[in-house]
């Protein structure tokens, strides 16, 4: 990952806290899609912010999209990679 602020984890890991406790309450798969579907409106936000308009918005959808999913895909990638360098580690507890 590319440079981060010095409270990027912290404000990742008050998410992942969220959501782990809502585990309590709903399943995985629930509250992953519940996660996922959080993450893309706040980025739809962010994304509005940067234009004065819808139609300015709809010329760069493609762009904004790609952007954001190139963005996940790496984090994905590498999250990914340290379960399985770390599988034991992470999953000691299953």
């Amino acid at each position: 990952m590319n440079e981060v602020d010095e409270h990027f984890f912290n404000r990742a890991d008050e998410h992942i806290n969220l959501s782990n406790a809502q585990l309590s309450d709903a399943s995985m798969g629930k509250v992953s899609a519940s996660m996922l579907y959080s993450v893309a409106r706040f980025n739809a936000w962010v994304a509005a912010c940067g234009w004065h308009n819808g139609k300015e918005m709809e010329a760069a959808k493609q762009e904004i999209i790609e952007y954001f999913t190139e963005q996940y895909k790496k984090m994905l990638s590498e999250n990914v990679e340290d379960y399985i360098t770390n599988f034991d580690a992470h999953i000691k507890n299953k």
